[in-house]
């Protein structure tokens, strides 16, 4: 009986372990940066084919109008002859059109990333960073200026209760006196 006891707790033990990394999976993968980031990707991924689609559809034709042939066809061979036969290439080719493309595809995602996110968002911290240093300025300014109202108050009463609280000390202290004579 003793056997099936300790069994019993293992596998209760193993199952608690199961439980306790399900709830830190599910932890995981609730917490709100990973989310972001899963959509990030999602959106980003979508944009990169919208900036693909962009440079096959506008910009190599564009390029085609003014070369000889689309960007992507632009090529060079290193090793003579540069010829398909029988569904193979002959000699060695470089499509430096296929990777001028590529870059151009970086290029513009880059500087659409840059200046319609990076850029905004940058202005944005900053104008809340001015925002927040002005605040706090004013707050040290009303902080000072109340400290000091406080001790013009201070300072008021004390010159109104001093010159009465001396008589009246003095007063005190000479009837004190005289009564003691």
């Amino acid at each position: 009986m003793a056997p099936h006891t300790a069994h019993g707790t293992k596998g209760t033990l193993v199952a608690e372990k199961k439980e306790s990394l399900l709830g830190g999976f599910k932890a995981f993968l609730m917490r709100g940066n990973v989310i972001d980031l899963a959509v990030a990707v999602v959106i980003g991924a979508a944009f990169t084919n919208i900036v693909n689609s962009v440079v096959k559809g506008i910009i190599n034709p564009l390029v085609g109008a003014f070369g000889t042939k689309d960007l992507e066809g632009y090529s060079s061979c290193l090793k003579d002859p540069c010829k398909v036969v029988n569904g193979e290439m002959q000699g060695i080719q470089i499509q430096w059109g296929l990777v001028l493309s590529a870059v151009l595809s970086f290029l513009i995602t880059a500087a659409v990333v840059y200046f319609l996110m990076v850029l905004p968002m940058a202005k944005i911290l900053a104008k809340r960073a001015a925002h927040d240093k002005a605040k706090e300025s004013v707050e040290e300014t009303l902080e000072i200026s109340e400290l000091e109202v406080l001790k013009e108050i201070r300072d008021h009463l004390v010159a109104q209760r001093g010159p009465s609280t001396g008589s009246t000390a003095g007063s005190g202290a000479g009837g004190g006196t005289h009564s003691t004579s």
